[in-house]
């Protein structure tokens, strides 16, 4: 465990398989049980110290450096990263929430874990591009037409749009999009 205010601490008992242990820095603690080698505790740790960026990216630094010494001694499955920030507001918690991701089942979890954080920067960031190419396939299109408007395609942002409109149900969405004031210039690229 980490405190708010004091050093880490951890503890891995005796009656553990043999690859286990933990890591203590200045302000992180990493432990690790049923492991496939003894390098993952401190491959973890050391990649973490050693990455840059905020948490959530040196969290799944840490994550790849584990995996890459053998990880989990059952294999691969899951992987989940929840951030929160320093401060509460009881009036509105989920404020607090800054990374919440899991992945329960998937051949490669923690490529998919990078995957849905890059996603994630995305949304927060407007980087409409990135979305185009790698946001769900369902609203890639939507994505598209925001990223050529971006980057002031106009040509490109047009036909995105009528690709987009020509999908069952989304001429109706669009225009829901339009009367919100959210795609102002929908009628106009459709012309």
């Amino acid at each position: 465990m980490v405190g708010a205010g004091g050093a880490p601490a951890a503890w891995t008992g005796g009656g553990c398989l043999p690859a286990c242990g933990h890591v203590l820095g200045a302000d992180f603690a990493v432990q690790g049980n049923m492991l496939a080698s003894r390098s993952v505790v401190p491959s973890l740790a050391d990649a973490y110290v050693e990455a840059s960026g905020d948490l959530a990216s040196r969290l799944v630094a840490a994550l790849h450096a584990g995996q890459e010494a053998g990880g989990d001694l059952r294999g691969r499955q899951s992987a989940a990263l929840l951030v929160v920030s320093g401060e509460r507001d009881d009036a509105a918690p989920w404020d607090g929430l800054l990374v919440d991701l899991r992945v329960d089942d998937a051949p490669d979890p923690i490529a998919e874990l990078t995957r849905l954080l890059r996603l994630q920067r995305a949304y927060e960031a407007g980087d409409w591009n990135t979305l185009s190419q790698e946001a769900p396939v369902g609203v890639r299109d939507l994505h598209a037409v925001l990223a050529a408007a971006q980057r002031g395609d106009r040509d490109g942002a047009r036909e995105a749009l009528r690709t987009l409109r020509d999908r069952p149900g989304w001429a109706a969405w669009l225009r829901r999009l339009r009367l919100n004031g959210r795609m102002p210039y929908t009628d106009e690229l459709l012309n």
